[in-house]
This record gives structure tokens, C-alpha cells and sequence, in this order.
């Protein structure tokens, strides 16, 4: 039995992989983008730090990277913004102080800001309760009535 349980997994094995491609997570410099750039088309998460060494931006990252599927998902880019001298648009817009994680809507409106990282799940539970995304389930997805 178990031989027949190795063979199963070993002819399904390819296909799995196959069907779940992963999805290169989209990461732009905050230098040079606006909202404009992705208004109504994209969800933007934008990480601010005064420095590129900061830990949480490290940390943030890697959180974001565990889980680029998900994010996908929801129309999520991912701004970085480590340079306060440089006063790009998302800088000037949000005004944060040290770290920062803000989640934003496609409509441009801000709907989560964080000071410490996030890992994905709470990204995407937060996201999922935004008027917008839950309007897009429920075009995606309709019910039977």
C-alpha cells in the first residue's frame, strides 16, 4: 500500500507545480511613481523607512516575499521608500515618521498604517475587509440567488 501511495504522489508531483506558478511580487522605488500609476488598477503597499538598513524594511520584505500568490491575488504592488531627502510623491502624500507600513485602496484612499511589519496573512485579511475588494468578490464570485 504504501509503494502505491509513493507512486500516486510521485506521477501528481509535476502537475502540482504546474498549477500554481509563482507570481513575481511587484516592487517599485517610491522615486518616480504616484498614485496615478496605479489608480484603480492596483492596490499599492507602501514601506517607509529613513533608511535602507532599517531592520523592519528588511524584515517587511521578507514577510511580503513569503507570499507573493496572495497578494497577487488582491492587486497588490509593494512601494519602498527609504530616502526622506528624496520627498517622492507617497512621501509627501502619507507623512510618515521612522517605519511605516500603509495599505491603500485603489481608489488612492489610505485604509491601514502600521509603525512595526506585517506579515501576509494580516495584509490580506485586512485587505479583504476593504469595501472595494469585497465588492470585487462578490463580482467575481456571485451567489446563487
Amino acid at each position: 500500500m504504501k509503494r502505491l501511495q509513493i507512486l500516486v504522489l510521485t506521477a501528481f508531483l509535476p502537475f502540482m507545480a504546474i498549477a500554481q506558478p509563482a507570481e513575481p511580487l511587484e516592487i517599485f522605488d517610491a522615486e518616480g511613481v504616484t498614485m496615478d500609476d496605479f489608480l484603480w488598477l492596483k492596490r499599492p503597499v507602501v514601506v517607509f523607512a529613513n533608511s535602507p538598513n532599517d531592520p523592519s524594511v528588511t524584515t517587511q520584505l521578507e514577510y511580503l516575499a513569503e507570499r507573493p500568490a496572495q497578494l497577487a491575488e488582491r492587486d497588490v504592488v509593494v512601494i519602498v521608500d527609504t530616502d526622506p531627502a528624496a520627498a517622492s510623491f507617497f512621501r509627501q502624500k502619507l507623512r510618515p515618521r521612522g517605519f511605516s507600513l500603509v495599505i491603500m485602496d485603489k481608489d488612492g484612499s489610505v485604509e491601514v498604517r502600521k509603525p512595526r511589519p506585517w506579515d501576509v496573512r494580516e495584509i490580506t485579511r485586512a485587505i479583504d475587509k476593504f469595501p472595494l475588494a469585497r465588492q470585487e468578490q462578490l463580482e467575481r464570485f456571485p451567489s446563487g440567488r
